[in-house]
């Protein structure tokens, strides 16, 4: 059986066909799903190029392939190309296809609603929020409140109508955007993170002779990661608190941060070390810090976080997304605050003893993020979703809820909704 993924990563196709990406997930990360299926069919938009871009990884291997949706960039494209866009995404999958859409998904609404009139199972997997995707600031934009509203109801309905939703959080997405009365839901990260990726024991106390090094991770692309809030908490620290920043990543926004660290007076304190790919080169600046700093807007359970807790860093986060489940309230600012962020980096520096408590903490957490714990679960979902699509059509919704995979929380009714027994007329 075949199943059709959608993704709303960006992806880039040479002369010869083969597909590339930069910043989205390539074939290693889609091989997964043939742990249950026998066909990858991966829905992404696509973009003709000539040659693939630097650092870019193949997403197109054996068993794996893309149907290519048109590219857009942002909503005024998407609004002028939407025809075009959601007759591509319906054509996908065919009425033996399982569907696994990737959420928040903008296109992906339309390949569930052809499910639900065709009365065909699909599920999801939620790996962020849409709600804290378009908070202020995260995204400049004027129809942000607009988008922020819709997509928020968006997937809500997705996850009411679902067969089957699992999601990276343990609690907070589920929070927000509860799976149907008759859905079944689990949780698991899509992190992967091999054996090489931890070190043996949580670090010692290091009382830094020098100026502290702190270290950041992502991609640049839109302000999502709050690099901007970390710089201004950065020269709120003062002359009597100086410390270095590099920050692992790269986009379009890196401009706009290097005129604004010189602004600060923090130009000679922060190197922006560009897209380096993953592993052993990210995993060096990790081993080198003695805090790593997480100030993002938005977050679904963020693999750059695990990873730095996979090493025993310590580290400080903002309260979005999955990251309040990863780090202890004491090492958790809100987004978008820095004084508050500055407050927290001073604390956390002053004090060695609790940076190494905060290093073991970490580290024991990160050691439920090991592949070999996370793949029996991801792989007992994936068997569910190719059963239910086996099933004949019946034309409800999706099919009668069995034992669930994982854990399965209660839901109220007034967050749920009614029990679905028709398709509804339109998702949002």
């Amino acid at each position: 059986m075949r199943v059709v993924v959608t993704s709303e990563s960006r992806f880039a196709r040479t002369r010869d066909g083969a597909i590339w990406t930069v910043h989205g997930p390539g074939a290693t990360f889609f091989a997964r799903y043939l742990t249950a299926f026998d066909e990858v069919r991966v829905v992404a938009r696509v973009a003709e190029v000539a040659t693939p871009p630097p650092d870019a990884v193949r997403v197109d291997a054996d068993g794996i392939s893309v149907w290519p949706a048109p590219h857009y960039l942002g909503p005024a494209q998407y609004l002028r190309r939407r025809a075009a866009v959601v007759a591509s995404v319906r054509a996908s999958a065919g009425d033996r296809d399982a569907v696994i859409l990737r959420a928040p998904t903008v296109f992906g609404a339309a390949l569930a609603q052809r499910c639900l009139r065709h009365g065909r199972p699909y599920a999801l997997e939620v790996v962020s929020d849409p709600y804290d995707v378009f908070a202020p600031g995260a995204v400049r934009h004027p129809a942000r409140p607009f988008l922020r509203a819709r997509e928020t109801a968006r997937l809500r309905t997705l996850c009411r109508h679902a067969a089957a939703v699992a999601y990276v959080t343990e609690h907070q997405l589920q929070r927000r955007y509860p799976p149907g009365p008759r859905t079944r839901s689990t949780h698991y990260s899509s992190i992967h993170l091999p054996p090489a990726a931890f070190v043996a024991e949580p670090r010692p106390v290091r009382r830094a002779a020098g100026v502290p090094l702190l270290v950041s991770v992502g991609a640049l692309e839109q302000p999502y990661k709050g690099i901007d809030t970390l710089l201004h908490a950065l020269a709120r620290l003062g002359p009597d608190l100086p410390v270095r920043l590099v920050h692992v990543g790269d986009g379009r926004c890196r401009p706009d941060l290097e005129r604004l660290c010189r602004r600060l007076g923090l130009a000679g304190r922060v190197t922006f070390a560009g897209t380096l790919p993953a592993g052993p080169a990210v995993r060096h600046h990790l081993d080198q810090a003695d805090l790593f700093v997480m100030p993002s807007r938005t977050e679904g359970l963020p693999k750059a976080l695990v990873e730095a807790m996979a090493r025993g860093l310590p580290a400080v986060g903002t309260t979005v997304g999955g990251i309040p489940e990863l780090l202890a309230a004491e090492d958790l600012v809100p987004p978008d605050d820095p004084d508050r962020l500055a407050g927290a980096l001073r604390a956390m520096l002053g004090d060695p003893d609790r940076m190494a408590r905060a290093g073991a903490r970490n580290h024991a957490r990160a050691a439920g993020f090991d592949e070999r714990a996370l793949a029996g679960r991801r792989a007992d979902f994936y068997r569910w979703v190719r059963e239910a699509a086996e099933r004949p059509a019946d034309g409800t919704p999706g099919p009668r809820r069995r034992e669930p995979v994982g854990e399965r929380r209660p839901v109220p009714e007034t967050a749920a909704g009614p029990t679905p027994t028709t398709p509804p007329r339109a998702l949002p």
